[in-house]
């Protein structure tokens, strides 16, 4: 039962009791759960647990089948979900995009019209009316609906040319992201969010994270994004065992506090367990006995009634498996040399040059429409280009995993059939380990392809692209439609892979655990950094808040001299300085190496000392060792700044 009527001060929404069966199974029972305005609540839990019912039976889309959702009187619900990627319109995406405001819509016409009346009717009855009309149109905030369309539009990542293209001429994720900003620009009470970023590249993500961060609305958000729920949420409501389990904090201190929880519902569980068994073993024994017959009995109807306690699963799979490559390629995995690639008028590459060495792990991130793609597909020599070459080394065996080649999927085979049917080497029980690996485990190989989720087809082709044994990977967005469960299985295995890959992502935790070096496109090259993500990041910020110009932003993969950015100064000078500089940070990475070590000796040597006089003259050293690292460390921030400045 779903009432709109007035709830505790205080509360927004209230689910009272909830009970919810689907299909004859129960994904709640007995769930309370009160909502308060300004919350930020991550919505978590395995696939199938019901977190996207959970959101439906909020907005009264779905009915309880026990229990109350009671919600305030002046609270509205806006909800983002994955079916509004069906909408359909031939308006422009800035007019779908403005019937968020439709009442201010109605009152701009209706005002329009009474202008145009103006023309011949001069009656104090009409200017009143005109009046009225332009005083509710001023209290919406009517004069300003145009810009804030245009300002969320381009914040996700639309041009001003965009704008008046119709919808219909857009894909299924541009689409979602037209239908996120009428959301926005409805600015709701409580805010509803399925998995918001699937269909976002990385600066539209970092967009919506600012804006929310504004928002003064209540937002539940279900994502398997990390980082954005880290960044997000001051609050996790997990979803499991039919029940909803409320964790202060983002998603990281949930992690830390769920543990607790688990081990205490793994002891109630194992305790149940072995008192059932021996209530079994009683019944077993007097079952057959006429004059303990009725006890038996009782105890099987007690056991009947029991509520049982779930098992714990770990969310945190471990994956004990490595995945090898049939064979060693040479050093160099592939060379780009001047690649040029345009579309119609749109340059992608120009003179572009880069290379790829045995042991990359390569992340290539940025916004859509950039060409990461097209780059992969480029490697792979499956994407024409207008000149220029791709080179490969030696030995080179290489797969192309992108989200199209689930299509491929023969849906009429099973699982297991799926993977022995691309001609592997390995054995059945092999493959049978690699697909438990991907938590398909006992009789799910088995399962027909035609039967899986959009999430286990992902899976599986991934698994397919693993069991190759190639030695160089390519990744087109592996972790669209993977669970957090599924993700962190996936890191593990690139984690463990013994060869070289590059893969598109705007995952940034996944790339953060995968990659050592950053690939970005920009002025038409191949742009690389020497680090991981977080490093990246940094050096981002660093080199925006220096002001620098896009040709001098960083040394692309195709090296080129700088230009000093004083006409007076000799080019020549100007490199020898960045030598010199470069010099100097590599001194001191030697110095801190050696200074952490020395630092990693002595936590050893304190770890098993007993005597105290030795305790103390180690601890002074230890501490001696902090403040020269700390030195290093500002030395080596104020050179790389003076680097980054030239």
């Amino acid at each position: 039962m779903w009432t709109k009527m007035p709830i505790f001060a205080g509360l927004m929404l209230t689910l009272n009791e909830l009970a919810f069966d689907f299909g004859g199974r129960y994904l709640y029972r007995d769930v309370n759960w009160q909502i308060k305005p300004g919350e930020r609540i991550g919505l978590v839990g395995q696939n199938g647990t019901g977190k996207s019912t959970l959101l439906r039976i909020m907005t009264g889309e779905y009915q309880p089948t026990e229990g109350s959702v009671s919600k305030a009187k002046d609270c509205t619900i806006g909800f983002l979900n994955q079916d509004l990627l069906s909408f359909e319109s031939d308006e422009s995406i800035y007019h779908v995009a403005l019937q968020a405001f439709d009442r201010a819509l109605v009152l701009q016409s209706e005002i329009d019209a009474i202008m145009e009346r103006l023309e011949f009717d001069h009656s104090e009855e009409v200017l009143n009316l005109l009046g009225n009309k332009q005083e509710e149109f001023e209290a919406l905030d009517g004069y300003n609906i145009q810009f804030k369309t245009e300002e969320i539009l381009e914040g996700l990542g639309f041009k001003t040319s965009d704008l008046q293209r119709p919808l219909s001429e857009f894909s299924g994720g541009w689409r979602m992201r037209v239908m996120l900003a009428k959301l926005l620009l409805q600015n709701p009470k409580l805010l509803l969010l399925d998995e918001p970023t699937n269909h976002l590249d990385l600066p539209s993500i970092e967009w919506i994270e600012e804006y929310l961060q504004t928002f003064e609305g209540c937002v539940i958000i279900v994502s398997h994004d990390r980082y954005f729920l880290d960044r997000m949420v001051t609050k996790i409501v997990e979803v499991a065992n039919k029940k909803v389990y409320q964790y202060t904090g983002n998603y990281s201190k949930y992690l830390e506090l769920k543990v607790e929880r688990d081990e205490l519902q793994q002891r109630a569980f194992e305790n149940q367990q072995q008192f059932i068994k021996q209530q079994e073993r009683l019944i077993d024994r007097f079952k057959a006995k006429a004059s303990k017959a009725t006890m038996a009995q009782s105890r099987v109807k007690m056991l009947e009634k029991i509520e049982r306690i779930e098992e714990v699963v770990n969310d945190e799979s471990v994956m004990n498996l490595k995945f090898r490559v049939r064979q060693q390629p040479g050093k160099v995995i592939t060379t780009l040399k001047h690649i040029h690639k345009q579309y119609n008028e749109q340059v992608i590459f120009d003179d572009a040059n880069a290379q790829i060495l045995r042991g990359d792990k390569i992340a290539l991130i940025g916004a859509n429409g950039k060409g990461k793609s097209t780059l992969l597909r480029i490697i792979d020599k499956s994407e024409p280009i207008e000149s220029g070459e791709v080179e490969y080394g030696h030995n080179i065996e290489k797969t192309f995993y992108a989200q199209h080649q689930l299509e491929s999927l023969n849906i009429n085979n099973e699982i297991l059939e799926e993977l022995v049917q691309m001609g592997s080497p390995k054995l059945e029980n092999e493959l049978r380990t690699i697909l438990g690996c991907f938590l398909f485990s006992g009789d799910d190989v088995y399962k027909k392809i035609k039967v899986l989720s959009g999430g286990e087809k992902a899976r599986v082709a991934l698994a397919k692209a693993l069991v190759k044994e190639a030695n160089f990977l390519l990744l087109d967005e592996p972790t669209n439609h993977l669970d957090i469960q599924s993700m962190n299985i996936l890191i593990q295995a690139l984690q463990q892979f013994e060869g070289t890959f590059i893969t598109v992502s705007h995952d940034r935790f996944f790339i953060s655990h995968v990659a050592n070096k950053i690939w970005w496109i920009e002025d038409g090259q191949v742009k690389e950094y020497l680090g991981p993500y977080d490093e990246w990041k940094y050096f981002m910020q660093q080199r925006e808040k220096a002001g620098i110009t896009a040709e001098k932003k960083n040394a692309p993969a195709k090296q080129v001299a700088p230009k000093s950015p004083d006409p007076v100064m000799n080019g020549n000078a100007g490199e020898k300085q960045k030598k010199q500089l470069q010099k100097q940070l590599d001194e001191i990475e030697r110095s801190l190496e050696e200074l952490k070590s020395r630092k990693t000796g002595i936590e050893t040597s304190l770890s098993e000392e007993t005597d105290t006089g030795r305790i103390g003259t180690l601890s002074e050293q230890y501490k001696e060792l902090e403040t020269s690292i700390e030195r290093k460390n500002k030395e080596f921030e104020t050179i790389f700044e003076q680097l980054l400045s030239l």
